[in-house]
């Protein structure tokens, strides 16, 4: 039972659990991903963090080889659905309203009324923020933190949790880490002194290398879940 304590000294009894009802969801959604075969993604990061554009270098790389999909959140807009639209995968727009995250009910939801049957990839953008996914299970197979070097070096050390419970950690937009005064090497450090268990890419759309390496990191990670690994 959990009480919502308001700033007048009352107390109201919501009745409920909301993260237990969550992570029930969340289970729902895992075994629902499971049956049809689809490896799902949470990907999260602040607005600005490129976690957009990140997702459509993956489908670009990998919508030829495997059949993908995307959930799209947003509090109210659809401009990042549009944009994985324009790749030719079938986008799913998830508008939140109020909420600054997307929880295992909305994604339970999206599931009933869209068949992933026969897809191989499921990638969730969640609303842009770096706080509120964290207490959300949505019944992914991987957890993504995506922040940008245009963020600031403390940018990781402020919010610990999502890296702490992520599953991968992306520093993005490297080549102007210079222009900014970051260090992105200080950057790896704070992620590893939070999770030394978490590998950590460097990106920037500008360098293949990187892009490679990241959809490398998402097909394999893939490829060990569809194994049985």
């Amino acid at each position: 039972m959990w009480n919502t304590f308001l700033a007048t000294g009352h107390i109201i009894n919501i009745g409920h659990d909301v993260f237990k009802e969550n992570r029930k969801l969340a289970d729902k959604n895992r075994e629902t991903l499971k049956k049809s075969g689809v490896f799902s993604v949470n990907i999260m990061g602040a607005i600005g963090s490129g976690k957009t554009t990140l997702i459509e270098e993956a489908i670009k790389a990998l919508g030829s080889k495997y059949k993908v999909a995307a959930i799209a959140g947003d509090v109210i807009a659809d401009m990042d659905a549009s944009r994985f639209e324009k790749l030719g995968i079938k986008t799913i727009p998830a508008n939140t309203g109020k909420e600054c995250h997307l929880d295992a009910h909305i994604v339970n939801d999206l599931l009933k009324k869209n068949d992933l049957s026969g897809y191989d990839i499921l990638f969730i953008e969640n609303v842009g923020n770096l706080i509120c996914p964290t207490d959300f299970d949505l019944g992914e197979d991987m957890k993504i933190v995506v922040v940008s070097v245009s963020e600031g070096d403390d940018i990781i050390l402020k919010h610990p949790v999502i890296f702490k419970t992520s599953d991968l950690a992306v520093i993005n937009k490297i080549d102007i880490a210079e222009a900014v005064g970051v260090n992105p090497e200080t950057m790896v450090r704070d992620v590893k002194s939070l999770n030394d268990k978490i590998p950590v890419l460097l990106t920037s759309k500008k360098q293949e290398e990187t892009v490679a390496a990241w959809v490398k990191t998402i097909e394999d990670a893939m490829l060990e879940k569809k194994n049985g690994n």
